[in-house]
């Protein structure tokens, strides 16, 4: 309303006018603004520059520099340096995240392959005594 112009006077309302007529406070307007702005669904954008190439490009690169080894599995750190010596330039995180999002990672361990000895627990016979040194 307070871009409406009058047509008494050709000259816009103004939001001073308005919510002076309608008995509202201007900070009440301004939160109204911001909240429906905020509330509107905007789709996230990746924050800095954008790279030489686009990721759909970036991952046809990386899949050739991984089919390219004779290696089972490669990390993201070798190869974004094979991608830097080939002359394409990008960050090693977007190359993790390339490959992690499409499963390129290498293979790693998890967990113990062997069970424990023991689970950690020792008693001793009796109390105070001196155990697993020279007697």
């Amino acid at each position: 309303m307070s871009g409406a112009v009058s047509p008494a006077t050709d000259r816009a309302y103004g939001l001073a006018r308005v919510t002076r007529v309608w008995r509202l406070s201007r900070a009440t307007v301004y939160r109204h603004r911001a909240t429906a702005a905020a509330a509107a669904p905007a789709r996230p954008v990746r924050r800095g520059p954008v790279g030489a190439c686009s990721d759909a490009a970036l991952l046809e690169h990386i899949r050739a520099q991984i089919l390219g080894s004779r290696l089972h599995g490669e990390g993201y750190r070798k190869i974004w340096a094979r991608l830097r010596h080939a002359g394409i330039r990008t960050s090693a995180r977007r190359v993790r995240r390339l490959m992690g999002q499409h499963g390129l990672l290498a293979p790693h361990r998890v967990g113990r392959p062997e069970p424990r000895a023991h689970d950690g627990t020792i008693t001793t016979t009796a109390v105070d005594a001196m155990w697993g040194g020279p007697t």
